[in-house]
């Protein structure tokens, strides 16, 4: 718009993720709004995405609606309208829309040799609640779940641009190696990651070591395996779990060595997983 202010604008919206309605509103909208913060930017205003069946009724698409409302006042906007529609099966997310500084935009490519790869959030909601929707989880294991998707992502991109990230994006359907593998190519440079670092949701490696894996996984190890070299010790069931899709997780950032200490004391949830070689966007995991 002018030298300091550039609109940004996205969009996310699935199928309910857990049971409770306002929790599924607040995990959609916290979804929904994580690419403007792996954009470095913060949140304006957004539009309400519904499609709903009528014979659901009216008071639960409430709670869904007011869980995302106050997701988006949480991030410091508002929700300025929407639209709906008659559908057989619910769905609710974001259009939204942002503001930043146009020098400041963090985009997927960028990393540089050197840098360390950091992780903001746990990863294993994939397992977790395709757990839950087979009556295996745990009361606790789904309560961490749901916390940690409806954690935004605003303080750790506030953190990236403190710590002069290079490039950043969000973990989500992808999974956390097929994000990776987007930065990776998109950056010419390797990244190599050490399975021992990886933070996991309470029971995410009991439920991948029992196959609970949803149908995404296999999707993603199709298309992003010829772009992966696991070390010979990775074990069947974590390789799968590294392709598993999240749902509002958190922010893989690339950021200079020199900035690790800072950045975890502005984003103590931020974890350093790996980091970035030359090369030609493979990715290694040992």
């Amino acid at each position: 718009m002018n030298d300091s202010q550039a609109i940004i604008t996205t969009t996310d919206f699935f199928p309910p993720v857990v049971d409770d309605p306002y929790d599924f509103g607040s995990i959609a909208a916290a979804n929904a709004l994580s690419d403007i913060y792996a954009m470095g930017g913060e949140v304006l205003f957004a539009i309400n995405l519904v499609a709903f069946p009528e014979a659901l009724g009216m008071e639960l698409l409430g709670e869904i609606l007011r869980g995302g409302a106050e997701k988006v006042a949480e991030a410091g906007g508002v929700i300025a309208g929407g639209h709906s529609v008659n559908d057989k099966e619910p769905k609710y997310g974001l259009a939204v829309t942002g503001i930043i500084h146009p020098d400041k935009i963090k985009a997927k490519g960028g990393a540089r040799l050197g840098d360390v790869l950091m992780l903001t959030k746990p990863l294993g909601v994939g397992v977790v609640t395709t757990a839950l929707k087979r009556e295996q989880a745990s009361a606790s294991e789904v309560a961490a779940a749901v916390a940690g998707m409806k954690t935004l992502n605003r303080d750790a991109a506030r953190a990236a641009q403190q710590c002069d990230a290079h490039s950043m994006t969000d973990i989500t359907g992808f999974a956390l190696l097929g994000h990776a593998s987007e930065m990776a190519q998109h950056g010419n440079v390797d990244f190599h990651f050490d399975s021992a670092a990886m933070p996991w949701l309470p029971g995410a490696v009991k439920h991948a070591q029992a196959g609970c894996f949803p149908g995404g996984t296999q999707r993603n190890a199709t298309h992003f395996a010829p772009l992966v070299k696991f070390a010979e010790s990775i074990a069947p069931w974590l390789r799968e779990l590294l392709m598993t899709p999240e749902t509002s997780g958190g922010l893989l950032i690339a950021i200079p060595e020199d900035q690790v200490a800072k950045f975890q004391s502005l984003c103590p949830a931020g974890v350093p997983i790996g980091h970035v070689t030359s090369g030609s966007g493979v990715l290694h995991v040992r």
